[in-house]
């Protein structure tokens, strides 16, 4: 109960202080995942075209995952220095498995009499690629971003060691006072809160973009669209 006390205590007297580095926080772990995306997507793609790349390049982008985040940190901040943007490049790195695997997944998984149907009305490569295969593989790339998204929210945390600030200040700051309970949970609630409502969000904009109808009418709209 105590610990309670001084949990409301630490957030009426720091309210603003906990949003400035949930903010921060958040924005290092989403400029992650949009690199990651611009990167990944076309990677994904790339390999879903040239199947005996796959191999190769998720095997990397699985190698650059086990890597502990702490020590992928320090090997960075020996290249790049200190900074928001050594950690942000991190979260890049970590991005990209879910990434690259879901949208090779999602364009792999396209029903190949759909890719048929576009080629024999005449679509280039680009074209099926663009009215066909994303948009029925969106939800799964969708699902890589959400995975992406919670995974380097925790790994933000880490970020404080290295001056990228973010909610894990707060929590460092808990464990260098005496008695810190309260201060480290008012770094850990939050970036939890963040992770659950990341989640949240994007799993209700997966399930939008799932292509159940899209699959019924795509002919009628592959005619539409090469009229």
């Amino acid at each position: 109960m105590e610990v309670l006390k001084d949990l409301i205590y630490y957030f009426t007297e720091n309210g603003s202080y906990v949003w400035e580095q949930f903010f921060r926080h958040f924005l290092m772990s989403a400029y992650g995942v949009l690199f990651a995306a611009i990167v990944g997507i076309p990677i994904g793609i790339l390999i879903a075209r040239y199947h005996k790349l796959s191999g190769w390049v998720i095997s990397l982008a699985n190698i650059i995952q086990t890597i502990p985040a702490l020590a992928m940190l320090a090997v960075l901040m020996l290249v790049m220095g200190l900074g928001t943007n050594t950690v942000v490049f991190a979260l890049f790195l970590y991005s990209l498995l879910p990434i690259i695997k879901n949208t090779y997944t999602g364009i792999r998984n396209v029903d190949s009499a759909l890719l048929e149907s576009g080629k024999a009305m005449g679509m280039t490569k680009f074209q099926v690629l663009r009215m066909v295969e994303l948009p029925l593989s969106l939800s799964v790339i969708m699902a890589g971003l959400r995975t992406a998204l919670v995974i380097t929210i925790g790994v933000a945390t880490i970020g404080t060691f290295f001056g990228a600030g973010g909610l894990g200040d707060i929590i460092l700051r808990g464990t260098n006072a005496e008695d810190g309970t309260a201060i480290i949970l008012a770094g850990a609630i939050p970036t939890a809160l963040m992770a659950v409502i990341a989640d949240v969000v994007m799993g209700w904009i997966e399930r939008k973009l799932l292509p159940v109808k899209k699959k019924k009418g795509t002919t009628e709209e592959l005619e539409k669209a090469t009229v």
